[in-house]
């Protein structure tokens, strides 16, 4: 009987592919094959343009925001469902805040707008942290109750927004050339990945949300953790309230409401878990710019309301379905 042969040794390049996780760069090998896609189909119509780059940055710049908050949420290992519904609550506070006291305008509407949001957030967080609620339910059931104080403030109608500092800061203004919802977005993907990756309270959000008993042996407050978390994602919706509401000049009940999967799948295309212990705050800002490239460029090649719809679906599918094959912890 003849000895066995022993294993060939493996490919310099095979074992530099087995210590990358391909998964964590699906997000950037996405947006560039759909950039270069869009850019050779629709040279001829303006994708390229910096006039229509721009526009998509300003676009997202709200799901973006909202974004950062869900990181943490998830990464976390709870979900939230109610932001959409807090950033029209939110502008609509911050609108009729502003109508009603119009000699301080600016600390008036940021005070309300901010404050709805950190509201809803800490409500949730109270419901979720301290009376051990599902966040899936106590979130759908806060995304329905805010949807409807949102038409019931107003009657269904629209509250104009005519403050030129307000609108300024928080949408048709620039500074030095760059417009303010692109330095909006900036500060808070710089600031969301420095307290996410760099923080003591970053760590304990993963470590909640990978394991949150053993989170608890180690020290870790799992409560006040879980509480932070929806409030971050709370005050971010309505800073997201107030960024729409200054960018379209008005406040209206409708705003926020299609981001709610938009925004769910550019945070789990960047790279975050639904299951909680990992995120990337970089990454949902990529995968929020894909998802309005994506809008952009269907919207651009005349594709009808329902054929978008399906491109989108699958196109989310395909890369959540490659994100989300991790190894079993």
């Amino acid at each position: 009987m003849s000895a066995s042969n022993p294993a060939a040794p493996a490919s310099p390049v095979r074992s530099l592919l087995a210590r990358i996780n391909l998964q964590q760069y699906v997000v950037y090998v996405g947006f560039l094959a759909i950039f270069l896609f869009f850019a050779v189909m629709l040279r001829d119509s303006g994708f390229l343009t910096q006039r229509n780059l721009v526009n998509i940055i300003l676009q997202t710049a709200p799901a973006t925001i909202m974004a950062i908050g869900l990181v943490f949420v998830l990464s976390a290992g709870d979900i939230d469902l109610s932001f959409g519904s807090t950033v029209a609550v939110s502008a609509l506070c911050a609108a009729m805040a502003m109508a009603a006291m119009p000699d301080v305008v600016l600390p008036v509407g940021i005070l309300a707008g901010l404050g709805a949001g950190l509201l809803v957030g800490a409500i949730n967080g109270v419901l979720i942290a301290w009376l051990r609620l599902p966040s899936f339910l106590v979130t759908l059931a806060t995304m329905g109750l805010v949807a409807g104080i949102g038409r019931s403030l107003t009657q269904l109608r629209s509250i104009p927004v005519t403050d030129p500092l307000f609108t300024g800061i928080f949408g048709s203004g620039s500074l030095f050339g760059v417009p303010s919802l692109v330095i909006w977005t900036v500060v808070a993907v710089a600031i969301g990945h420095v307290v996410y990756r760099q923080t003591r309270f970053g760590a304990h959000v993963l470590a909640t949300g990978d394991n949150a008993r053993a989170a608890q042996v180690t020290g870790i407050k799992v409560s006040r953790i879980r509480l932070w978390v929806f409030m971050i994602s709370g005050g971010l919706a309505g800073l997201a309230g107030l960024l729409y509401a200054g960018r379209l000049q008005a406040a209206k009940y409708t705003l926020g409401e299609t981001d709610l999967m938009t925004v769910i799948a550019a945070v789990i295309v960047g790279g975050t878990l639904l299951n909680g212990g990992k995120g990337s705050v970089i990454g949902a800002l990529v995968g929020s710019l894909l998802m309005g490239m994506l809008n952009n460029g269907l919207i651009l090649m005349g594709l009808s309301v329902s054929d978008q719809m399906i491109v989108r679906g699958l196109i989310i599918l395909v890369a959540v379905a490659v994100s989300l094959r991790e190894k079993t912890r």
